[in-house]
């Protein structure tokens, strides 16, 4: 169940630019700026985060996706026949602000797919995250309802790697648009990549000046404390990469390496100086609540303390909302003691 085997039943998030414009499901599509564009006949090709080279005769029109990928995909003007979610599309948090009008909803639960509802659309193409830990798109790992695997059957399966970036995601998707046609040059999109370059530069600068800061990123659920392993995690790769003292926790799952799993007793085997919260939909627990649910969360000193900020846990793709959960990073390490671990 990738990302979110923490509470069985989590969701994952992920995102759109701002400015998004619109498509009809024949095959035409809108960019940002509001400029169509026939998508281009064909031979189609995309290399698949798996490594595969992906062929076909035509370019894919009719589309089939994954509810964050699908939202990457509309910011650049593409609207699938399609989507499956992984939770309500009124809370899911990559659709909610989106016009679905003509989209077919094939599903609002993780690893359950109406496959049927899915071939009367007569897809050519399903996009997917590529998983590397498990060898597997969005929605056809293992653990899903054996049913929605036959999803597969019904087109070829394509989608970028859950890899080493954020911005190498993004980037991907950016690519496959510009694969089936889609503008990528507008300037709504050009604005959300300026605005992506300069949240990173203030947020390296608010890093640096708290060199001392440690952070740990976590989940908490009913049964353990869930550590997240940045090697497996894009964005916390990123925050690393970009300065941020992120823990790589000592020991993670070896049959699913995205986490470490402490119980409860050993809530506090880390103490780091500032908490990022899993903070993805299925969990309206705060950090308070926590607190009086699990008394050893608040043996962890940052979480006693409130330091305490959402983290975007395994749902960004595009420049727009990595900018704006940028910042918000930003504000919480400007504002962080990084003494409280000690």
């Amino acid at each position: 169940m990738r990302a979110w085997r923490p509470a069985l039943v989590l969701t994952a998030l992920s995102v759109v630019l701002a400015g998004c414009g619109s498509a009809d499901t024949s095959g035409t599509t809108t960019a940002a700026s509001g400029a169509a564009s026939a998508a281009p006949a064909g031979p189609w090709s995309f290399t698949d985060g798996s490594g595969k080279v992906v062929k076909a005769d035509k370019t894919p029109t009719r589309i089939i996706a994954h509810a964050g990928e699908a939202a990457a995909l509309m910011s650049f003007g593409i609207k699938p026949v399609g989507i499956y979610a992984d939770e309500s599309v009124k809370t899911d948090a990559n659709l909610k602000d989106l016009d679905l009008t003509g989209i077919e909803i094939l599903g609002q639960e993780w690893g359950k797919i109406d496959v049927e509802k899915a071939a009367a659309l007569r897809p050519d193409l399903i996009v997917g995250d590529w998983w590397p830990a498990e060898k597997a798109h969005s929605g056809l790992e293992e653990g899903v309802d054996e049913k929605s695997k036959k999803l597969a059957e019904l087109a070829p399966v394509v989608g970028v790697s859950q890899g080493k970036s954020i911005v190498d995601l993004a980037k991907g998707y950016e690519d496959l648009a510009k694969s089936l046609g889609a503008a990528v040059d507008s300037p709504e999109i050009a604005a959300n990549k300026k605005r992506f370059e300069a949240a990173v530069a203030t947020f390296k600068e608010a890093v640096a000046a708290k060199s001392g800061l440690t952070v740990a990123a976590m989940s908490p659920a009913d049964d353990k404390v869930y550590v997240a392993n940045p090697e497996y995690a894009p964005e916390l790769l990123d925050f690393q990469r970009w300065g941020m003292k992120v823990i790589n926790p000592d020991t993670p799952d070896p049959g699913f390496p995205y986490w470490e799993n402490l119980s409860w007793e050993n809530a506090d085997k880390y103490q780091p100086d500032l908490i990022l919260f899993d903070g993805r939909s299925f969990k309206p627990t705060s950090n308070a609540d926590w607190g009086k649910k699990q008394p050893t969360w608040f043996k962890i000193k940052a979480a006693k303390a409130g330091a305490v900020v959402s983290w975007p846990a395994y749902w960004l793709h595009t420049y727009g909302h990595f900018a704006t959960e940028l910042d918000k990073l930003t504000a919480a390490v400007k504002a962080a003691d990084p003494n409280i671990g000690d």
